[in-house]
């Protein structure tokens, strides 16, 4: 890489960053080229040179802060080896965004969107990272359950995203009903584990009755 190549670079990621830090420190409405270059330490001329307009640099920060936290928690999941354990974890990951800005970060993306045309293709793509890292992991912990045949690992990924974003936008108005929603979920997790838990003759009782019910799995 050429020493012209690497300051630009430098420069861009500098601007991603500061990018990243202005929605969370500032806020949407607070955000424009001369607050995100002060806070990258740049000429605001460089937003425009890199990325062609604010939009832009916006949605190019979104999908770079998504990488990063993906890439955090990647290994931490391909660990997982049961839905319980699987919503430990995002509560886990849950409360350490919360502390680093993250939770706030998204409510911004969220509330910037209708107004910010490459925003909410942006946002939606950075949530689709973590919907895939989750739909693996369904997939691989549910197939050793009485549930794997019943199962659509995509659409319950996208489910569980969702829930997440949610109780993360539900937290800063209704912190204890939060908590709750947490709690209700891992209890969930709890009971699927009893169910795995129990023997041969159960298991098979227990899909008897799902097919009965006519509960399918989704084409994947």
């Amino acid at each position: 890489m050429s020493p012209e190549t690497a300051k630009s670079l430098e420069t861009k990621n500098k601007l991603l960053e500061g990018a990243l830090r202005t929605l969370t420190e500032q806020g949407i409405a607070k955000t424009s080229a001369r607050s995100v270059a002060a806070a990258a330490g740049v000429n605001q001329a460089l937003v425009f040179y890199h990325f062609g307009s604010v939009d832009e640099l916006l949605a190019a920060a979104c999908r770079y802060g998504a990488e990063k936290a993906v890439a955090r928690y990647r290994d931490r999941l391909a660990d997982v080896g049961s839905l319980s354990e699987l919503l430990a974890v995002g509560r886990e990951i849950h409360e350490r965004e919360r502390a680093g800005g993250q939770v706030a970060l998204l409510g911004q993306l969220l509330a910037g969107a209708p107004t910010h045309a490459a925003l909410g293709p942006a946002t939606a793509a950075g949530l689709r990272l973590w919907i895939d890292e989750i739909e693996q992991v369904l997939g691989r912990v549910l197939a050793a359950t009485p549930f794997g045949e019943f199962a659509d690992p995509a659409g319950l990924a996208r489910a569980v995203a969702a829930s997440f974003v949610g109780i993360e936008l539900y937290e800063g108005v209704d912190e204890t009903g939060a908590h709750a929603a947490l709690d209700a979920l891992e209890q969930l997790g709890a009971l699927v584990a009893a169910v795995e838990s129990l023997g041969p003759v159960a298991q098979r009782a227990v899909r008897h009755h799902l097919r009965r019910r006519g509960v399918t799995g989704q084409d994947r």
